[in-house]
């Protein structure tokens, strides 16, 4: 069977993690490409306030800060919903393959296994998502932290 045949197999919930993905992979190279170095955002900071006013200072720090995380909610939430949605897919896929038990009997093996492979197809959509989501989300928040610990180390001290 091909990619498609199986994303077909899987149904709605599949093509609704794919467009999740879409979503959340763009967010994460626009992040990996606008994401500047340290010392670039601790120029751009520096520029902008001067260093005699502290409580400014540090405010600037946490306004930049929050621009830097912004979209990061967003994969996030990618991160957290499909493996969800995954199990969702994985419950309708039993549900199904119950309902074809009850309507044509246990005779055949094969009316069991078409809910059963949809339950598999869905789960694995949903982790395949979700991992790669939740590796870029952790990267991104210890590399902010990292520039914010940084810039309050060199410009409040």
């Amino acid at each position: 069977m091909s990619l498609l045949e199986y994303i077909d197999k899987g149904g709605i919930i599949v093509y609704i993690l794919i467009f999740l993905n879409i979503i959340g992979f763009t967010i994460i190279l626009w992040k990996f490409f606008t994401i500047p170095r340290k010392n670039a955002i601790i120029e751009k900071i520096r520029t902008k306030i001067d260093s005699t006013h502290t409580k400014t200072l540090e405010i600037q720090i946490e306004y930049e800060i929050k621009k830097l995380e912004n979209g990061l909610t967003y994969v996030k939430n990618i991160a957290s919903v499909a493996p969800l949605l995954g199990l969702l897919g994985t419950v309708y896929g039993v549900y199904k393959a119950f309902e074809q038990i009850t309507q044509k009997g246990l005779g055949d093996p094969t009316i069991f296994s078409g809910g059963i492979s949809i339950a598999l197809i869905t789960t694995i959509a949903g982790l395949v998502v979700a991992i790669p989501h939740l590796i870029a989300y952790n990267y991104f928040i210890s590399l902010i932290d990292s520039i914010e610990l940084k810039a309050k180390k060199e410009l409040l001290n």
